[in-house]
């Protein structure tokens, strides 16, 4: 079930945040531990037989970790695995995005995210969604076959093609925002129209009015606006995995 988005008397692009700080172990209401050969942020029940993987921007944000608390709640296990390696990116700080981006290339990632599936399925774990935001859309998008996982959710994507598209095996949703330079409205569209092509393949895209790139991780939590935008995404995806990940 789909959400309408009520419209925002202001443009909430100026309530976006780049988060780029360090985030301590102790940071959040799970913990870290080494889950298939990453340094993973936890949370949830270690009883559950149902996990979500959450693959982060390519900035170190506390939100997610807010978000990871928030999903584990809800009765997931969940896990957050550093596939930045201790490196995320840092705005003017001597390295452009796109030289970061040559160091940290998602197919590295998408190779780093098969041992830590094995480890999550090694505790029990019988279904698995996943959730990639911006740069971690790509991992989720490449992990969206019958053998890693059940369900995925791409939040802003980028990197994310319509050949990507093409080729997932499981119910995938698409949460995308209406200004949006990396992943625009008219790109979000033809994924639409591929997955409602995959009859075989349940899945839908929502574009948020008034929100721009990032909006769901990287936002100003005193800002009322821009935190019920992000709320309202972090439902729709809440319910795309109890829906399908069972």
């Amino acid at each position: 079930q789909e959400f309408k988005v009520k419209q925002n008397k202001r443009d909430v692009r100026s309530s976006v945040l780049c988060e780029s700080t360090n985030i301590e172990p102790t940071t959040g209401g799970g913990h870290v531990e080494n889950l298939g050969g990453l340094n993973t942020y936890v949370n949830g029940s270690p009883h559950s037989k149902l996990a979500v993987l959450l693959v982060s921007d390519v900035y170190d944000a506390l939100n997610l970790r807010k978000l990871a608390d928030k999903i584990a709640a809800a009765g997931f296990y969940v896990a957050v695995p550093d596939f930045l390696h201790g490196d995320p990116y840092v705005p003017n700080a001597g390295r452009t995005l796109q030289d970061w981006i040559k160091d940290h290339g998602t197919d590295k990632a998408f190779e780093d995210a098969k041992p830590v599936i094995q480890a999550i399925k090694s505790k029990g774990i019988t279904a698995i969604g996943a959730a990639g935001f911006c740069w971690g859309a790509k991992i989720a998008v490449q992990l969206a076959k019958r053998e890693f996982i059940q369900a995925a959710v791409l939040l802003h994507p980028s990197f994310v093609t319509v050949d990507d598209i093409k080729t997932v095996e499981v119910p995938t949703a698409v949460l995308g925002a209406e200004f949006d330079q990396i992943s625009p409205p008219a790109l979000l569209k033809r994924f639409e129209e591929v997955l409602t092509a995959k009859s075989e393949v349940d899945g839908y895209v929502k574009i948020f009015p008034k929100v721009s790139h990032g909006w769901t991780v990287r936002y100003k939590v005193e800002d009322k606006s821009a935190v019920k935008c992000a709320e309202e995404a972090h439902q729709n995806m809440l319910e795309w995995f109890a829906k399908y990940v069972k």
